[in-house]
């Protein structure tokens, strides 16, 4: 058994991300632009699927004065992000809410969010359950506000160049991160077992998941056209590398 500490687990997870997803900083840096520049002075925001919080901690870090609402529902998740949050204090409230479900909005109370934001999340939502999601969102909003999705979305089979391309520099870009001793999911997860906080939560985990169909990929057109008819008034793609996109839909 190795002695691995929470902090060494949160920086081996960022690194495991970002062997899955190429450029991964500068896609959350791109997020955080377009937030600086829609809003001036404080807004409030509402992130969607924070998993251990590498999103939320750079958004608390990078906007002092804002406030974030941070929702995940994997056990795991939820223990390192309020653990690793709680430097940030009153700043950040952590929820516990099944975006699977249409009652997960039930846990969002005050002001409606100026920004709402995910990151590498609701790809495992089944594609009907994203539309029905983007609609929730719509609705959440407060006026004018804006909806970034930092995710995967993949090419159609007709688009075959693009299709082998990203394929491609998704193997290269992984292969260069396991080469380079980069853990990968599963690794990771073993690792976190080493933790007894976090050991005792896996079992909870697999039970939440247990039994979920494996959603197939969406693709950019789906995004955007489900975006327009959850009703928002702009929709279109603020940042792109092979299959990572940050989507936006502006209310």
């Amino acid at each position: 058994m190795t002695d691995i500490t929470l902090d060494t687990l949160v920086a081996l997870w960022d690194r495991q991300q970002s062997a899955y997803i190429a450029s991964r900083e500068a896609r959350f840096d791109a997020l955080m632009d377009i937030l600086a520049l829609q809003f001036e002075g404080d807004f409030s925001l509402l992130e969607l699927g924070c998993g251990p919080a590498s999103l939320t901690r750079r958004l608390l870090q990078r906007f002092p004065s804002v406030h974030v609402t941070a929702v995940d529902f994997d056990p795991v998740m939820l223990a390192i992000a309020r653990e690793t949050l709680l430097p940030f204090g009153d700043r950040v409230r952590i929820l516990s809410a099944d975006l699977a479900l249409p009652s997960w909005q039930d846990k969002i109370v005050g002001l409606r969010p100026q920004a709402i934001v995910s990151s590498t999340a609701l790809h495992w939502l089944m594609p009907d359950r994203q539309h029905a999601l983007h609609c929730e969102i719509q609705s959440l909003l407060a006026d004018n506000g804006v909806f970034l999705n930092a995710d995967h979305q993949r090419f159609n089979p007709a688009e075959v160049n693009k299709k082998a391309l990203s394929e491609r520099h998704d193997a290269l870009t992984q292969q260069q991160a396991w080469d380079n001793g980069v853990v990968d999911w599963d690794a990771w997860f073993t690792l976190a077992k080493e933790i007894p906080e976090i050991a005792q939560l896996i079992p909870a985990r697999e039970a939440v998941f247990s039994g979920r169909p494996v959603p197939p990929p969406t693709s950019l057109t789906f995004q955007l056209a489900s975006l327009s008819q959850a009703g928002f008034q702009e929709t279109g793609t603020l940042w792109q590398l092979m299959d990572d996109y940050l989507i936006a839909g502006w209310k």
